[in-house]
């Protein structure tokens, strides 16, 4: 039986730092980069268009001491850097699955990532490479989920995908620490924002909303969980505008 067409023809996915971490406490865990490249590799195989967003908390646990009472702004450049480092390794990963990759980051480090250019970006998406976005936006005071909405905004992606750490989608509450935590399995992005639910910081939730952007919260843990996304099966949370 032939498999179906994929829902969707271009995404972002959003990747914590965290993801990235495996059972470490922080740093990169190979296995996982591993695991995470493999589940795009199979995305990709079916000719969807992948664009990700990286953070960096996986990095910045180990310099959290260091940047504490540091400038706000000095801080945050910190964490920029930490995304690209994240970055390179992803694309290592991912060229070892014979993914073509790109690295485009907000800051210029021309000797390890092309410079963000929106049209190179869409060009490369439409080769069937996968453009991975370093730096956030290139600004402080920006989070990466900030960088992820804008990014698929001006990539014209059709969803964003994020992905949690071991966390199924939304929940009323954190269900590590409230038991009484409940399942959400969809919400508008505005009552996200109202209820200050930890989808994503509200600046990145209102972009979303106002270009008609669905957010997929899911598991990462489940290796399966990209791919039933794309094949159309709703998967953790669905924040939309309707």
């Amino acid at each position: 039986m032939a498999e179906p067409p994929p829902a969707f023809g271009r995404i972002l996915l959003k990747l914590s730092g965290e993801a990235l971490m495996g059972s470490l406490d922080y740093g990169t865990d190979p296995e996982r980069l591993s695991a995470i490249a493999a589940q795009v590799s199979r995305v990709h195989e079916r000719g969807v268009e992948i664009a990700i967003v990286v953070g960096a908390g996986n990095i910045y646990r180990g310099m959290a001491g260091a940047a504490a009472g540091m400038d706000r702004a000095t801080a945050d450049y910190m964490g920029m850097l930490a995304t690209v480092l994240n970055a390179l390794a992803l694309q290592d990963a991912l060229e070892k699955q014979d993914i073509h990759t790109r690295v485009q980051s907000a800051i210029e480090i021309q000797e390890v990532a092309e410079p963000y250019i929106r049209r190179r970006a869409m060009r490369h998406l439409e080769k069937k490479r996968v453009v991975i976005f370093a730096a956030g936006t290139g600004n402080p005071f920006f989070t990466t989920d900030t960088a992820a909405a804008l990014r698929a905004i001006e990539m014209h992606a059709e969803a964003i995908l994020m992905a949690k750490n071991g966390v199924e989608g939304v929940f009323t509450a954190d269900p590590a620490t409230d038991p009484a935590a409940e399942f959400i399995p969809e919400i508008a992005h505005m009552d996200a924002v109202r209820r200050r639910l930890r989808v994503m910081d509200a600046t990145a939730l209102t972009l979303c909303m106002e270009n008609d952007l669905p957010i997929y919260v899911f598991n990462l843990d489940d290796e399966r969980n990209i791919d039933r996304i794309v094949s159309g099966e709703r998967v953790g949370t669905l924040v939309t505008t309707t």
